[in-house]
């Protein structure tokens, strides 16, 4: 399990601020928590070296690219053993369709999100990259109708949750 790091108020400051823009510049960023650009810098720097800041990423439209049609893939592997586990992963991660897999406990060992271009799409999908491997025992597809995103990991300053 990974450990927590220590937060001061500076650091979860940067961190609300940049999960909200994360194209803000050193230099407004510092000026909204009242630091030197340099110190800013430093700071946000440590938060990335010790893995709070993992990454910054560009978001898609998938219907926009063709892929207008969303599902989630319940996956069931047997056996469900650790040497089935990476491959399993990798593969399924490797397939243009896949946005995001989920190591599950319960019935099923795996959630897959999906888009494809229209069900016929996914029906290969399904048929051809799940089913057809031997260790998949069970694939349960669910349409997704919408979907919202949630808000920011921190509250924001004024919360009375705040950390």
């Amino acid at each position: 399990m990974t450990e927590s790091v220590v937060l001061d108020p500076v650091d979860l400051q940067l961190l609300r601020l940049l999960q909200n823009d994360a194209r803000i510049t050193y230099r407004d960023l510092a000026a909204q928590v009242g630091l030197a650009p340099s110190t800013c810098l430093d700071r946000v720097t440590r938060l990335r070296r010790s893995g709070v800041i993992l990454g910054h990423r560009l978001q898609l439209d998938p219907a926009k690219l063709g892929r207008g049609l969303q599902a989630l893939l319940s996956v069931q592997v047997r056996p469900h053993r650790r040497e089935l586990v990476g491959p399993f992963v990798e593969r399924i991660r490797a397939l243009p369709e896949a946005l995001t897999v989920f190591h599950l406990t319960g019935p099923d060992d795996y959630l897959v999100h999906v888009a494809v271009a229209d069900m016929a799409d996914l029906q290969r999908l399904v048929l051809d990259e799940f089913t057809a491997r031997r260790e998949v025992a069970r694939v349960e597809t669910r349409l997704i109708f919408q979907q919202w995103d949630c808000g920011p990991l921190l509250p924001s300053a004024t919360s009375p949750q705040t950390p």
